[in-house]
Protein backbone atom coordinates (compact mmCIF):
# COMPACT_ATOMS: atom_id res chain seq x y z
CA UNK A 1 0.00 0.00 0.00
CA UNK A 2 3.29 2.33 0.53
CA UNK A 3 3.67 2.43 -3.23
CA UNK A 4 -0.30 4.03 -3.34
CA UNK A 5 0.24 6.10 -0.53
CA UNK A 6 0.80 9.59 -2.31
CA UNK A 7 -2.61 9.01 -4.16
CA UNK A 8 -6.39 9.15 -3.89
CA UNK A 9 -7.79 5.69 -3.73
CA UNK A 10 -9.80 5.19 -7.14
CA UNK A 11 -12.96 4.33 -5.03
CA UNK A 12 -12.92 7.77 -3.05
CA UNK A 13 -14.71 9.93 -4.57
CA UNK A 14 -11.93 11.86 -5.48
CA UNK A 15 -12.29 14.55 -8.54
CA UNK A 16 -9.16 16.47 -9.79
CA UNK A 17 -8.77 19.97 -9.12
CA UNK A 18 -11.80 19.45 -6.24
CA UNK A 19 -11.55 22.42 -3.85
CA UNK A 20 -11.06 20.68 -0.43
CA UNK A 21 -10.02 23.67 1.81
CA UNK A 22 -12.35 23.62 4.40
CA UNK A 23 -13.93 20.20 4.23
CA UNK A 24 -14.16 18.69 8.30
CA UNK A 25 -12.16 15.82 8.26
CA UNK A 26 -13.40 12.38 10.10
CA UNK A 27 -11.60 9.16 11.71
CA UNK A 28 -12.99 6.19 11.88
CA UNK A 29 -13.62 7.44 15.11
CA UNK A 30 -14.36 10.63 14.85
CA UNK A 31 -13.96 14.30 13.64
CA UNK A 32 -10.12 15.10 13.89
CA UNK A 33 -10.04 19.27 11.88
CA UNK A 34 -10.26 20.54 8.77
CA UNK A 35 -8.66 21.04 5.55
CA UNK A 36 -5.91 23.50 5.45
CA UNK A 37 -4.52 23.35 2.26
CA UNK A 38 -4.31 20.23 -0.36
CA UNK A 39 -2.05 19.19 -3.47
CA UNK A 40 -3.41 16.71 -5.84
CA UNK A 41 -0.25 16.34 -7.20
CA UNK A 42 0.77 13.01 -8.92
CA UNK A 43 2.38 10.91 -6.31
CA UNK A 44 2.36 13.33 -4.07
CA UNK A 45 -0.93 14.14 -3.01
CA UNK A 46 -1.95 15.24 0.66
CA UNK A 47 -4.08 16.97 2.70
CA UNK A 48 -2.75 19.32 5.49
CA UNK A 49 -5.45 19.52 8.58
CA UNK A 50 -5.67 21.91 11.22
CA UNK A 51 -6.91 19.84 14.26
CA UNK A 52 -7.37 22.79 16.06
CA UNK A 53 -7.37 22.67 20.15
CA UNK A 54 -8.43 18.65 19.67
CA UNK A 55 -4.12 18.31 19.92
CA UNK A 56 -3.54 21.76 20.62
CA UNK A 57 -3.68 23.07 17.28
CA UNK A 58 -1.23 20.71 15.78
CA UNK A 59 -1.18 20.26 11.85
CA UNK A 60 -0.31 16.78 10.30
CA UNK A 61 0.03 15.69 6.91
CA UNK A 62 -2.26 13.36 5.56
CA UNK A 63 -0.86 11.51 2.71
CA UNK A 64 -4.22 11.17 -0.16
CA UNK A 65 -3.92 7.41 0.13
CA UNK A 66 -5.40 7.27 3.58
CA UNK A 67 -8.70 8.95 2.39
CA UNK A 68 -11.05 6.37 2.21
CA UNK A 69 -14.19 8.37 0.33
CA UNK A 70 -15.12 12.18 0.12
CA UNK A 71 -18.78 13.57 0.65
CA UNK A 72 -19.07 16.37 -1.24
CA UNK A 73 -22.57 17.26 -0.12
CA UNK A 74 -21.70 17.76 3.38
CA UNK A 75 -18.00 18.72 2.87
CA UNK A 76 -16.63 15.44 4.74
CA UNK A 77 -13.63 13.39 4.10
CA UNK A 78 -13.61 10.37 5.73
CA UNK A 79 -9.45 8.80 6.55
CA UNK A 80 -8.83 4.67 7.54
CA UNK A 81 -7.09 6.29 10.40
CA UNK A 82 -8.21 6.38 14.24
CA UNK A 83 -7.85 9.59 15.87
CA UNK A 84 -5.21 8.56 18.05
CA UNK A 85 -3.10 7.20 14.56
CA UNK A 86 -3.49 10.95 13.70
CA UNK A 87 -2.53 12.43 16.80
CA UNK A 88 1.06 9.96 17.22
CA UNK A 89 1.80 11.12 13.73
CA UNK A 90 4.49 13.39 12.50
CA UNK A 91 3.81 17.09 13.07
CA UNK A 92 3.46 18.81 9.82
CA UNK A 93 6.81 20.93 8.86
CA UNK A 94 6.26 23.12 5.89
CA UNK A 95 9.61 24.26 5.78
CA UNK A 96 10.77 20.05 5.58
CA UNK A 97 7.38 19.73 3.11
CA UNK A 98 8.47 21.53 0.42
CA UNK A 99 12.13 20.25 0.58
CA UNK A 100 13.33 17.41 2.03
CA UNK A 101 12.30 14.30 0.53
CA UNK A 102 13.55 12.59 4.18
CA UNK A 103 10.31 14.48 5.34
CA UNK A 104 8.03 12.50 3.37
CA UNK A 105 10.07 9.47 3.83
CA UNK A 106 9.41 9.15 7.17
CA UNK A 107 5.41 10.17 7.05
CA UNK A 108 5.53 7.34 4.64
CA UNK A 109 6.98 5.04 7.18
CA UNK A 110 4.54 6.44 9.82
CA UNK A 111 1.32 5.89 7.71
CA UNK A 112 2.76 3.08 5.45
CA UNK A 113 2.96 0.78 8.94
CA UNK A 114 -0.70 1.94 10.03
CA UNK A 115 -3.06 1.23 7.34
CA UNK A 116 -5.67 -1.31 7.80
CA UNK A 117 -4.99 -5.00 7.31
Amino acid sequence: MSDHLWGYQPTSGHTAGAELTGYTVEATDGSIGKVDKHSDDAGAAYLVVDTGVWIFGKDVLLPAGTVRAIDTENRTIHVDLTKEQIKNSPEFDKHKHAGDPGYHTQVSSYYGSHRPV
